[in-house]
């Protein structure tokens, strides 16, 4: 399955977006999906998993962060609202083939090339 993440940008401190992940090449409903964040200088961060009607938030995005699925367009969805400064990183969609909620970044099989999001204040 190959992944195309978009939606990212410039965006002022509190003002909502939201990334698309869209898949191709595959159906999204037989992969557990997954939002990560790289910001410079930084390791790879964990934000949302879903899985079949499972989902789960890290707790480092304080509930800010949801995402969600729309199989009939392929796509997963990661909800942002009231971003912050420190929110700024390239976000990137993974799948992986395992079942759960998988929130360990080496254990996706497959990554989209990040969308860059920039929050100012």
């Amino acid at each position: 399955v190959q992944l195309q993440a978009s939606g990212g940008g410039l965006v002022q401190a509190g003002t909502s977006l939201r990334l698309s992940c869209a898949a191709s090449g595959g159906s999204i409903s037989n992969y557990a999906m997954g939002w990560f964040r790289q910001a410079p200088g930084k390791e790879r961060e964990f934000l949302a998993a879903i899985s079949w009607t499972a989902t789960r938030s890290a707790d480092s995005v304080e509930g800010r962060f949801t995402i969600s699925i729309n199989n009939a367009k392929n796509t997963v969805y990661l909800q942002i609202n009231s971003p912050k400064p420190e929110d700024t990183a390239v976000y990137y969609c993974a799948a992986t083939r395992r079942a759960g909620i998988i929130t360990t970044s080496s254990l996706y099989d497959y990554w989209g090339q990040g969308t860059l999001v920039t929050v100012s204040s």
